[in-house]
């Protein structure tokens, strides 16, 4: 299938706070000619599932953890070139969300770099573990996320985008990382989630949210920003394939993505 190779116009600049570590950040997106690399000091990491470090509450590059959210960005607005330079071991976590790095990539400017071939998903890509499921199919960009957890609220909340690139801006990019109320204390036990705060991530209690949602199934909507974030991975641009998961995280997502990226390329 032919693509447009897309980067961005002129250099742009996110300051925060990393989501989990908390620790100042300075992350500026560079245009490029071809491919996404992450620069942290002298290393440079191509984003690609084999070269995923670490999978436990986000998704880690080389040094660089939580990359999950502008991946997704970039998927979302099919940009398949850029450097991505941060001055700490983690992407500034912003409001929780890919909406900020949305709107400041769109409000830059991108630019078109002529067409480039990726070769049609041969094969299925299917990852069942237990309950966890991903499916990946050559298609047009119909992708489903179903967040499970059986009889504790919210239950079972299920996200469909039927054109997943035309759906991304408005109805994916807004919705937040979330946490069960219950998780807290084991989230700070651990020295996680430290540059969150109510604004930048959705509560669920065991009744409703504690803070208010941008979504009635914000946290559907958000498991499908993750998914998309980490099957960027594969090299595939999202409009070219379809793609059904239930219940999956970081790991299975990031194990997909390596499927998909054999299914294509062997």
């Amino acid at each position: 299938m032919t693509f447009t190779r897309r980067t961005i116009t002129n250099p742009i600049q996110f300051e925060g706070k990393g989501l989990h570590t908390g620790v100042p950040v300075k992350m500026t997106l560079h245009p490029a000619e071809a491919g996404v690399f992450f620069r942290f000091g002298t290393e440079r990491t191509e984003a690609k599932a084999e070269n995923v470090t670490d999978t436990t509450r986000s998704t880690k590059l080389g040094s660089v953890g939580t990359v999950e959210h502008i991946l997704s960005a970039l998927a979302g607005l099919e940009i398949s070139a850029l450097e991505i330079e941060v001055d700490a071991p983690e992407v500034p976590g912003m409001d929780g969300s890919s909406e900020p790095f949305v709107k400041e990539i769109l409000n830059g400017g991108l630019k078109d770099l002529g067409e480039y071939e990726v070769p049609d998903l041969y094969q299925r890509a299917f990852l069942q573990e237990d309950l966890i499921k991903i499916a990946a199919a050559k298609g047009h960009g119909h992708w489903r996320y179903t967040y499970d957890l059986g009889a504790r609220w919210p239950n079972v909340q299920t996200f469909e985008a039927l054109n997943v690139v035309d759906d991304y801006i408005a109805q994916i990019a807004p919705s937040r990382t979330f946490a069960l109320s219950e998780e807290i204390p084991m989230l700070i036990q651990h020295g996680l989630g430290q540059g969150l705060d109510e604004d930048s991530a959705l509560i669920l209690g065991f009744e409703g949210y504690r803070n208010e949602p941008r979504f009635e199934d914000e946290p559907a909507r958000h498991k499908l920003l993750d998914l998309i974030g980490d099957l960027f991975l594969s090299g595939v641009p999202i409009r070219a394939l379809d793609v059904v998961a239930e219940r999956s995280g970081h790991r299975a997502n990031v194990k997909a993505a390596a499927l998909i990226a054999k299914g294509v390329w062997g």
